[in-house]
């Protein structure tokens, strides 16, 4: 088997006329987890898909845990644990049963199967819930769930679609504990996000993609000390002002992408030159309803590769 769980070159996917995934090139090392993050519709879970042999691909060439995605499909898939942001889960079994089922699809059987699953209900706080409907099950559990049936064999490469979406903050970092042990055990994940602190709290090395390409990979400190200057973000109490704003921030730094109703420049010299931009501001005329300056983060890695904000970056960050 290769040293590399995950390797993509050239990997492309289409539907009709329309490029979802456009000539991508990864690398996955063992025992890392790898984020892959992006906004909605960029082609994180159609790569996923590729990679897990739910897709074939319309050109390139993938390999997982050393096995060709579309010449050895059924290989692929006995090295691999997913859990897919959308996957089905039938609410009138029991997360007993469902495990039971897992294991027995994968070749399990008898004390091995009951051994595996008590271990896994108990890894992911569920033993206490394990003879309830799924359907009565939250969201967090459903996930955590979905975790344990992606565990049961095992496998050398976990996919991870998309884990925490929807769920509330103690949920999300119950799956993020989980996450970190299994890697700390030697797992490999592979991992989709759009969430900007979960990139950056569980990547060891992550790549973004927008539009169906990859703009930047590497490390999450390296690829944001590469943006250089701290953020400043201007909101203005007047509308109004707005040109003359831009025109003052004009003087002490490059324009960055902000969102609606905000200014953002990238402020040379960092907050030893705030009080300076204050003043011009004032000296101005112009009203500053909110200001923050901020360091470097991965949503402004990928305003830096893409001249925009990432969806949903500043509902994370709060």
């Amino acid at each position: 088997m290769t040293a590399k769980p995950v390797v993509a070159e050239g990997l492309v996917r289409e539907f009709g006329e329309l490029r979802a995934v456009d000539g991508i090139d990864l690398e996955v090392e063992a025992g890392e987890i790898f984020g892959f993050l992006g906004p909605n519709g960029a082609g994180k879970s159609t790569t996923v898909r590729m990679l897990v042999t739910l897709l074939r691909p319309t050109a390139g060439v993938a390999r997982v845990a050393g096995f060709d995605v579309v010449k050895e499909p059924t290989a692929v898939r006995r090295s691999i644990g997913v859990a897919l942001q959308d996957a089905a889960i039938d609410p009138l079994m029991t997360g007993t049963e469902l495990l039971r089922l897992q294991a027995i699809l994968h070749g399990l059987g008898g004390k091995v199967a009951d051994q595996r699953c008590g271990e896994l209900l108990e890894r992911v706080g569920l033993t206490a819930a394990a003879d309830r409907r799924v359907g009565t099950y939250s969201g967090g559990m459903r996930r955590r769930l979905d975790l344990a049936l992606a565990l049961i064999h095992r496998p050398v490469v976990l996919f991870l679609d998309e884990p925490t979406t929807g769920l509330d903050p103690t949920s999300r970092q119950a799956v993020w504990e989980e996450v970190r042990t299994l890697n700390d055990e030697g797992t490999t994940v592979f991992l989709t996000t759009q969430y900007l602190e979960e990139a950056d709290q569980l990547a060891g090395r992550i790549a973004i993609i927008d539009g169906g390409r990859i703009v930047r990979e590497g490390d999450p400190g390296t690829l944001k000390d590469q943006v250089g200057d701290p953020t400043l973000r201007v909101e203005l109490s007047d509308a109004v002002m707005a040109d003359t704003a831009a025109r003052v921030l004009a003087g002490f730094g490059d324009e960055r992408p902000a969102r609606a109703g905000r200014l953002a420049i990238g402020l040379r010299g960092g907050a030893a030159h705030l009080a300076e931009v204050v003043r011009a501001l004032d000296e101005q005329g112009v009203a500053v309803a909110h200001l923050e300056l901020d360091s470097p983060s991965l949503d402004d890695v990928f305003a830096d590769a893409t001249g925009r904000r990432l969806e949903g970056a500043e509902a994370d960050s709060a």
